[in-house]
C-alpha cells in the first residue's frame, strides 16, 4: 500500500507478532466440534456469531501467514458451516436461528439461542461475512473444498434479509421470540451497517429495495472537529468494522461523490481525530496523549464512582466510547488502535511501540489489551487492564493486518459476486469496480 514506505523492519516485526498472537485466539477459543467461537476467553462464555464471521475469516489468513495448515483451517471452516446449516432454524426460543438468521450468542456446546439473545441482523451479516470470505478463499476442486463452498453459498441465500426490512429496505435491528421485531432500525446515522446493506442488497434470493441505503446514508452528519472534516461516529469500530471486508477505497456512492471523499478516506480522518482528542484530553485523564489513544466499544473498569485527585469520576462498565463527544471515562482500547493500521499507518505503529513500553510487553509477542484505564488506578503505568480478550476484538488485528500488509482479505471480497452486486445497487461506482462485473452469476 501507498503508506507502506513509512514503515520500518521494527515496525514490520512488531505488527507480525501482533498478527500472530491475535490469530491464537482463534485456534483456542473455537469448539472443534461445532466450529463455533467463544465470544471471550473469559470462563463459561457463550458463543459469538461475529466472532465466528471475523474467526473463518482469519482462517484464510492462518493459511497464508503459516499459522495453520490448508486442511486445519478446511476442517475448522467445514465444522461451523455444517453446523449453521444442519442446526435449527425456527420460532422456538431455544433454536439457534429462524429465517436464515442467527441469535447473537450461542451455547459453546449445543448451539442454541444462549439467553434471552436477539435474533440479530448485523451480527449475522459479520458472520456472513466470514462466510463469504472463506467460499473466495478455498477454492481447490477437492471435495471438501466444493462442499465449503456449496454450504456457504447455501447459506447465503438462505438469509432472508427482505424479511427483516421494511417496504423501503430499512433494515430493522433484529426480533425475538414471542415478542417479535426489535423497534430499532439501520436508519438514523453512520454505523457499522454499511457491511449489512451491502449484503442485503446484494442477495440473489430475499434482496431488499435500494431505498433504505439512501435513506439511511441522506441522515450521515458531517462535522469539524480539531480542524478536520468528516462524516460522524463516535467509537472507532464503527469506521473500522465494514472495512475489514469492504474495500472501500477511491469507490464513492452518492453522498461520498457529493462530499468529494470515500469512506475509506473518512475513516483515516476519524483516526486523526481521535489521535488528536487524546492529545488535547479536554477531561484530564491520566495517560492520554498523541501515542495513547482510541476509543471505542470495550469492557471498562466500572460501574463505579470515584474520587480521583479532587475530581469525582464516573466509570462504566461495557460502552460504545467515542470521540470527541464521549462516553469518554479514560478507557482506551489498544486493539482498537491496531484495527485503524489501514487507515494511517505511522500514526497507529508509534502508538503500538508506546503500548509495548506501557505494558513492559517488550520480551515477548505484543498482546495488545481489550482496554485500559490509568486514571481508574495507579497500579502500573497502565492502571486498570481487561482481564479477557474478545474475538470482536483479535479478529480485526488479525485482518487489517492482513489488509495493509497484502490486501488479502479485501481482495477475495472483490472477487465475491454477491458483494459487487449489494456495494453496485447501493451506488458505488469507480475504482475497482471499473474492473466490471461480468463474473456476477445469474440469478
Amino acid at each position: 500500500m501507498s503508506d507502506a514506505n513509512q514503515l520500518g523492519p521494527r515496525d514490520l516485526e512488531i505488527l507480525g507478532r501482533a498478527q500472530r498472537e491475535a490469530f491464537r485466539y482463534f485456534e483456542s477459543q473455537a469448539n472443534p466440534d461445532n466450529g463455533l467461537v467463544a465470544d471471550s476467553n473469559a470462563p463459561g462464555a457463550s458463543a459469538s456469531i461475529a466472532a465466528l464471521g471475523l474467526g473463518l475469516s482469519c482462517y484464510a489468513v492462518g493459511v497464508e501467514r503459516g499459522f495453520m495448515s490448508r486442511g486445519e483451517a478446511v476442517g475448522r471452516v467445514l465444522a461451523a458451516l455444517r453446523f449453521l446449516n444442519e442446526s435449527e432454524q425456527s420460532r422456538s426460543p431455544d433454536a439457534t436461528g429462524y429465517k436464515g438468521f442467527y441469535y447473537h450468542f450461542l451455547d459453546m456446546k449445543t448451539g442454541r439461542r444462549a439467553g434471552s439473545c436477539e435474533l440479530s441482523t448485523i451480527d449475522t451479516a459479520l458472520l456472513m461475512a466470514g462466510v463469504l470470505t472463506v467460499a473466495s478463499y478455498f477454492d481447490r476442486t477437492t471435495d471438501d473444498e466444493r462442499e465449503l463452498r456449496d454450504l456457504a453459498d447455501a447459506l447465503y441465500r438462505r438469509v432472508d434479509w427482505a424479511w427483516a426490512a421494511d417496504e423501503r429496505g430499512c433494515l430493522g435491528h433484529g426480533w425475538r421470540p414471542k415478542k417479535g421485531r426489535l423497534r430499532w432500525s439501520w436508519n438514523f446515522g453512520y454505523s457499522e451497517a454499511s457491511i449489512l446493506y451491502a449484503l442485503a442488497l446484494g442477495s440473489p434470493t430475499f434482496s431488499i429495495p435500494n431505498d433504505g441505503y439512501r435513506e439511511w446514508t441522506a441522515t450521515f452528519e458531517k462535522i469539524l472537529a480539531y480542524e478536520i472534516e468528516y462524516i460522524y461516529a463516535g467509537p472507532l469500530f464503527i469506521h473500522q468494522l465494514p472495512q475489514v471486508w469492504l474495500d472501500l477505497r477511491d469507490i464513492r456512492d452518492e453522498l461520498n461523490r457529493t462530499l468529494g471523499f470515500d469512506y475509506f478516506e473518512n475513516s483515516r480522518r476519524a483516526t486523526l481525530v481521535h489521535r488528536a482528542y487524546a492529545t488535547d484530553n479536554p477531561q484530564g485523564f491520566a495517560g492520554y496523549s498523541a501515542n495513547t489513544w482510541g476509543l471505542t466499544a470495550s469492557d471498562g473498569p466500572g460501574p463505579a464512582v470515584k474520587t480521583i485527585a479532587g475530581k469525582r469520576r464516573r466509570f462504566f462498565g461495557y460502552r460504545a466510547r467515542g470521540a470527541p463527544f464521549g462516553p469518554d471515562d479514560g478507557t482506551i482500547a489498544p486493539w482498537g488502535v491496531l484495527a485503524s493500521l489501514p487507515f494511517a499507518p505511522r500514526v497507529v505503529c508509534d502508538a503500538a511501540h508506546h503500548e509495548i513500553e506501557l505494558l513492559d510487553d517488550k520480551a515477548r509477542a505484543p498482546s495488545f489489551q481489550a482496554s485500559i484505564n490509568p486514571t481508574f488506578t495507579t497500579r502500573g503505568a497502565a492502571g486498570w487492564v481487561a482481564p479477557w480478550k474478545l474475538g470482536l476484538n483479535e479478529g480485526p488485528i488479525v485482518l487489517m493486518i492482513e489488509n495493509f500488509s497484502s490486501q488479502l482479505v479485501w481482495k477475495l471480497a472483490r472477487r465475491c459476486p454477491y458483494i459487487v452486486r449489494g456495494l453496485e445497487r447501493a451506488g458505488f461506482e469507480g475504482g475497482w469496480l471499473r474492473e466490471g462485473t461480468s463474473h456476477l452469476r445469474s440469478e
